[in-house]
């Protein structure tokens, strides 16, 4: 018997969903800063044996009120997360505070599939109590049919859930090669580490207004070896973030290209050449021509 489906992850932004995802697949699928909304695409990591296959699918956070088409486009990526679920991983931290009336909440409701409660970020816990009364109190929210503490970042609990997960699977066929660890392409992982460059040095409305697209990659072998060659675009909202991005004296974009360069040498274990341009596109975040382009198609 071959047992596969899939477990979507799901919650409000910022509880380490894309965290417990990596941890879930003991690699890194999704990009992970400590800013909300760093996760923009619905991303599935593939985790196959011979006699099963999880597909975890990591979404953006639910955004209860949209103020962009981009918004509104990631939160459908999340919807579809309730909907084509084998099991539901719910996932809260020790710092969130319900009323109750939340969508994701009334979505989780709604869905048929097998509920996971997962508090995340025990490890910050304050004492045991802490976790004890959440625990208590989700009970009482609705009925999970198991509720654990984790620390996805310390990867305590996850061996666990990994297993637990296995004996929930429903039997299925193989969905993907079993080779296969994500649904995504390599251009893809190159324009998410770029955005987690750019999330991580820039400060406040910067990375948001920014979308990444690669517009070449190839791969050359030259006298040194082979090497991957990456043309890269970063597209802006306004002409003043594109000085920003860039710098005095180009000092800001160069220090990004470093950094990206060699997260993506590591990814790809290759050497690599970046070159990185910035280009202005007002008021992307709110046209659908553009979103479609940018592979928010959802």
């Amino acid at each position: 018997m071959h047992k596969s489906g899939y477990v979507n992850i799901v919650g409000t932004p910022n509880v380490g969903k894309s965290t417990l995802m990596n941890a879930l697949m003991g690699d890194k699928i999704s990009i992970i800063t400590s800013k909300p909304q760093t996760t923009r695409h619905r991303i599935l990591g593939i985790m196959s044996d011979d006699e099963y296959q999880l597909i975890f699918s990591d979404s953006p956070g639910l955004i209860d009120a949209p103020a962009y088409e981009l918004q509104s486009k990631m939160n459908r990526f999340a919807y579809s997360s309730f909907e084509d679920a084998d099991v539901l991983l719910f996932v809260i931290d020790l710092f969130e505070s319900y009323t109750g009336d939340e969508k994701v909440l009334e979505l989780l409701k709604k869905a048929d599939a097998p509920k996971i409660l997962l508090i995340n970020k025990i490890d910050l816990a304050r004492n045991e109590n802490q976790v004890v009364e959440l625990i208590d109190k989700w009970s009482k929210v609705m009925k999970f049919d198991h509720i654990f503490p984790i620390s996805a970042l310390q990867n305590q609990g996850i061996d666990h859930i990994r297993k637990l997960l296995i004996d929930l699977l429903p039997e299925g066929p193989v969905y993907f090669p079993k080779e296969q660890i994500t649904d995504k392409p390599e251009r893809f992982f190159v324009s998410e580490i770029i955005r987690e460059k750019i999330l991580n040095q820039y400060k406040q409305e910067i990375p948001y207004s920014c979308e990444v697209l690669v517009e070449s990659f190839k791969e050359e072998v030259v006298k040194s070896g082979p090497i991957l060659k990456i043309k890269v675009i970063i597209y802006v909202d306004r002409k003043s973030q594109q000085s920003i991005i860039i710098g005095k004296g180009g000092k800001a974009i160069k220090g990004l290209g470093i950094s990206a360069r060699s997260d993506i040498e590591k990814f790809f274990k290759t050497k690599v050449y970046l070159e990185l341009l910035v280009n202005v596109k007002e008021g992307w975040r709110n046209q659908d021509r553009e979103l479609k382009n940018f592979g928010y198609d959802g």
